[in-house]
């Protein structure tokens, strides 16, 4: 089983290519450009370091959302493009449990959280269990925009250890630190953003459980309408 992943639904862009269990690849980038510019290249010199027959792909895994509008949108093309000159099926990986991916194995709830502006995140909680001689996700929070500080209530009222990652960790680190009762941790480099990688690993899973859409019907997941909707909305 061979899976490209794609993620752009963050400031991080990357590509992978899983295959039987195994990273074949990895292009990650937390730059300051926009993921118009970088994703293609990227998935182009990837895709020739590796001697890459795009044909022999089962199937693309793309983060599907929530997270930037934009970055969304051009994954989102980027995967419905190439399934459809490929003929090759779309595996929907939501961007959280993609995140919660980073740390397969932990005992602790792991909780991502994407900045949302305005005091509010992206955010869910997910543990693992043990299924066999593998882990499978189990979600304790559901994914929803919420404010940082009801996330924090319930995630105290669990009373287990949690783990943030994401790029709402370094916005609300101070509100975070003086939530009292709640220990905390915080994932270190390499895995507290975005991984293509995740995504093509969690995607084989998912792939193997028979859950994918043709390139035509998948749509990426907002959670909630942009801010230009809401302000039309206002009018």
């Amino acid at each position: 089983m061979k899976i490209l992943g794609l993620d752009s639904s963050g400031l991080v862009a990357g590509v992978a290519v899983a295959e039987d269990g195994e990273l074949v690849a990895e292009y990650t980038i937390n730059y300051k450009k926009t993921h118009s510019q970088t994703l293609l290249p990227m998935l182009d010199a990837l895709r020739n370091m590796i001697e890459l027959d795009m044909h022999t792909v089962d199937a693309i895994a793309v983060a599907s959302g929530p997270g930037s509008f934009t970055g969304l949108r051009i994954g989102s093309a980027t995967a419905k493009g190439l399934g459809l000159a490929l003929d090759k099926p779309l595996v929907e990986v939501p961007t959280l449990e993609g995140l919660a991916w980073n740390l397969y194995g932990t005992d602790k709830v792991v909780c991502p959280i994407m900045d949302a502006r305005r005091n509010q995140v992206y955010t869910a909680a997910y543990e693992f269990v043990p299924v066999g001689e593998e882990f499978r996700l189990r979600t304790v929070l559901p994914q929803n925009p919420m404010d940082i500080g009801e996330l924090l209530e319930r995630l105290t009222g669990l009373g287990r250890e949690v783990i943030f990652l994401g790029d709402g960790v370094p916005v609300y680190h101070d509100v975070i630190s003086g939530c009292g009762g709640l220990r905390f941790y915080v994932a270190p480099p390499g895995n507290n953003r975005q991984r293509a990688a995740s995504i093509a690993a969690l995607g084989a899973v998912y792939y193997a459980e028979g859950r994918t859409v043709t390139a035509a019907e998948h749509r990426p997941e907002y959670l909630r309408r942009s801010q230009a909707e809401r302000e039309a909305e206002r009018l």
